[in-house]
């Protein structure tokens, strides 16, 4: 049986194991669903070259549609990495997201949504990057599993240290602002992955998209922990 397949009978056959990433309260709050793909046309150049721009054009969406988060990306063949070399390569430029990001305002906090440990953290701080950034490791009877928390403020790196226990629905985090997360609006990169290939502190969130399938063995959907209602708008 693969991982994927392991995966989703934990999930189905424990669902009492599964917790909050942030406080999203499916009775009153609402989803908007941001695309970033090149069909978005208010994603023009400028806007993208400029984080403050780009943050009140996401503000502005949550704020019209009465939404508390914003969320997408997974697997998504994106546009907006042009603005910084971080996602350059001599061959293919890297515009595979490969987490989802949920969009909502600096200082939000962030959970853990399963038991686990402290793996590793750090500040990748290079613009574009996700800047502070925390990586829980995961046992789920035998099938171990990693998740990625990035975007983060730094005083989230405070206090933590490798091999510490978290418990579902800790607070492990807040958002950072654009001046400590990579230079991005705020909010929260997260993804999932089975294998870590022994990195530490870090681990890629956009890929090439020819390699789409590749990514796809290692990295399963966000979206069965998050179980999201469907968002409200695309735009």
């Amino acid at each position: 049986m693969d991982r994927h397949t392991l995966f989703a009978n934990y999930l189905n056959n424990h669902p009492e194991a599964i917790g909050k990433v942030v406080d999203f309260d499916a009775d009153h709050d609402r989803l908007y669903h941001f695309d970033l793909t090149a069909a978005n046309k208010e994603l023009t150049t400028e806007v993208i070259n400029k984080p403050w721009m780009f943050s009140q054009l996401v503000n502005q969406k949550l704020r019209e549609n009465n939404c508390r988060y914003g969320i997408g990306g997974y697997m998504e063949h994106r546009t907006i990495y042009a603005f910084s070399s971080h996602f350059d390569t001599d061959d293919e430029p890297r515009r595979l997201h490969l987490g989802v990001d949920i969009w909502s305002d600096a200082g939000t906090p962030v959970y853990a949504p399963l038991d686990g440990i402290v793996h590793s953290y750090q500040d990748n701080n290079t613009i574009g990057d996700y800047g502070p950034t925390i990586i829980l490791q995961h046992n789920l009877d035998g099938l171990t599993l990693y998740s990625l928390y990035g975007h983060l403020s730094r005083k989230s790196l405070k206090g933590l240290s490798k091999g510490m226990p978290v418990s579902k629905n800790n607070q492990i985090a807040t958002l950072g602002n654009a001046d400590e997360n990579g230079h991005w609006p705020p909010h929260l990169h997260f993804q999932l992955m089975f294998d870590m290939e022994g990195k530490q502190g870090d681990y890629p969130g956009v890929a090439k998209f020819s390699e789409k399938e590749i990514w796809q063995k290692n990295i399963p959907d966000p979206g069965l922990i998050l179980k999201f209602p469907r968002a409200v708008n695309v735009g």
